[in-house]
Parts: C-alpha cells; structure tokens; sequence
C-alpha cells in the first residue's frame, strides 16, 4: 500500500504532498497508522540540512503517535489497534553488545526515523517492532506525541546520571524541551530552579514545578548561584558561558548537555578539577528508557504543552515553530 506524506525536495524547501512505495513489510516490522506527530527543532535541522547528513526527498517527523496498522509475522508483542509510538531511533542492529544490554541507542547501525529513512508526517511510518513502543491508556496523544523525543532526551540522562529527590538541579532553557524537564524532575522531588534569559517565563516555569528562577541576561544572578546545584540539564542550542555554570556546581556536580551549541563548548579545566565536576552529553534513549518515561508521566501526571495543526496545515506548523513563539511544542493531528 503507498504511503502518503509531505516532503522536501531540497534542503530548506517547502514541504509538498509526496507519495512513495514502502515495499514488502519486514518480518520484524510494523506499520503505524499515524494520528499525532510532534515537530521537534531536530525536524527544522534535518529539513535545512544543518547537520550536513540530510538525505533527500525529506520527510520528517519522529514524534509519532498512532496505532499498528500492519506487522510483520514475526512481530509477536504487538497488535493490530494497539496505540504505539516512535521516536527518534526506529531500529538497531539487534545484535551487538549494545543491544543486548538494553542500549540499543548506541548501536553503531541504529537506524533513525527521519535519517535516510522516511518519517511521521504521513498517514503511515514504518519501525521495527521493538521501537514502537505502547502508549499508557492514561496519556492523551496529542500531548504524549513531544514526549518520544523531547521527554526522552532528557529524561534518559536523567536516569543515567542517578538524579533523585535529594538534589538541588537546574535546568537551563524554558522551551520545547526545558518545560518537561522542569516537570520531570519536580516530580522526583528535586529542588528545580529554572533558567532562562530573562524573566519572561518565570511564572509558566514556576508551574511546571520550578522552585526558583534565573535570568541571565543584563543580571548577576547566576554569578550569585555559584556552588548551588548538583546537575545541570541544558536544553539549548546556543553557547553559553560555560565556566559560569561549572561555577554554579556544587563539589562533585555535573554539567549536561543536551542541546547542540552553535560554537564549540569552551571550558576551563581547573573548574571542573579543583571540586571533581563534570561536563557530560545525553541524548533520547533506549526504547526501555521510553517506557520508564512513559509509565512515569503517566503516573505522574506529566505532558508536554502543545499547539495543534491539522496535519495539511505542516508549513504553518513548521514556521511556528522556526518562529520561537510556540508554547511549547507543536503537535501535527490528523
């Protein structure tokens, strides 16, 4: 059955109807109606070739919420109408120790969904079965579309880095991503203070769960905030005054990345020596680590704040979100 999608033909081009011809299913394949697709800064990169690996026609898309609309006769897990969804990485090589440590993320062959593969702005996207992972029948889709990526990428390195509810952590960037991280770690009991240039957001952050709030720009305070935090989680995609940050550490704190600066990180090395600090990466998880970030928010009450479009509507959509305005994902419906 074709597959019908909006793609781009060029780097920066305008998303247009495109239709292509999936081929056979594979044996440990499924084939996801899809009802939601979050847009994610990762889908503006990939459609602008930023990174410089976009393969084209392009079609983006790697927040998907749908249901199994086909699986391959190996597929055993999962069933036709079970609600699923896909993220960032839609398979592995299911063979290497990575993979066979429940860290199929790092696999040297994992296979994206909108790298040299094609995404969710469709009526269908393909995974391999153990990607499309089940949605708790307490979370709504629109608003659990943005958690595949944007809740996964931070709250993986959350559990890597063993954060819990004694810590004082900050989290830098009330946007896309910041909101749920502010969320996230609210509700394991941290003490949250929340960054941003100014004070703009100061009371949206402050219910998602934040305890304190930092401007940075024109002020001392963070300057003020030295010694204050045992993590750090910064969700921008800017550079920053990185040794202002170590800074603010506490002895033995650690200073994480999961946005992409735009220059390359320049840290001194006493201020990460003197009191053990250090600097790490995180990225979007295992599909285990989505399932823990599944159960968790549901839980707990967790979701993305969203703005909907109707899926004809993707160029509207993606200035939105090219804009900087949107509060603070936007979601694609079908």
């Amino acid at each position: 059955m074709s597959i019908n999608a909006y793609a781009a033909q060029s780097a920066k081009g305008r998303l247009e109807p495109f239709t292509y011809e999936p081929g056979p299913l594979g044996r440990n394949e499924v084939e996801v109606a899809v009802t939601h697709c979050g847009i994610c800064h990762s889908d503006m990169s990939m459609l602008n070739n930023d990174w410089g690996f976009s393969q084209y026609p392009l079609i983006p898309g790697h927040e998907v919420i749908g249901t199994v609309a086909a699986k391959g006769e190996g597929v055993l897990e999962l069933e036709i109408g079970q609600r699923v969804g896909v993220g960032w990485q839609c398979g592995s090589c299911a063979a290497c120790e990575y993979c066979h440590t429940g860290r199929e993320h790092l696999c040297a062959q994992e296979v994206d969904t909108i790298v040299h593969h094609h995404g969710g702005f469709a009526d269908r996207v393909r995974a391999t079965a153990e990607f499309a992972v089940p949605i708790p029948e307490a979370l709504p889709s629109a608003e659990t579309g943005p958690l595949l990526c944007a809740g996964n990428t931070v709250f993986s390195p959350i559990l890597r880095h063993h954060v819990n509810g004694t810590m004082r952590v900050a989290v830098v960037g009330i946007g896309g991503l910041g909101h749920i991280a502010v969320q996230f770690l609210a509700k394991m009991g941290c003490e949250v203070t929340a960054i941003s240039s100014t004070h703009s957001k100061d009371e949206e952050a402050r219910g998602f769960g934040a305890k304190h709030f930092i401007a940075t720009k024109g002020t001392d305070e963070l300057k003020k905030a030295a010694g204050s935090f045992d993590f750090i989680i910064s969700t921008v995609s800017a550079s920053l005054p990185w040794n202002d940050y170590v800074d603010a550490l506490r002895p033995q704190g650690t200073m994480l990345t999961v946005g992409v600066p735009d220059a390359e990180m320049q840290i001194g090395a006493f201020g990460l020596i003197g009191k053990e600090k250090e600097i790490a990466g995180g990225r979007a998880g295992s599909p285990s680590d989505i399932r823990q970030m599944l159960d968790f928010a549901a839980r707990h009450g967790v979701r993305a704040q969203i703005e909907k479009y109707p899926m004809d509507a993707v160029n509207d959509a993606m200035a939105r979100l090219e804009s900087g305005k949107a509060r603070y994902r936007v979601v694609l419906e079908r």
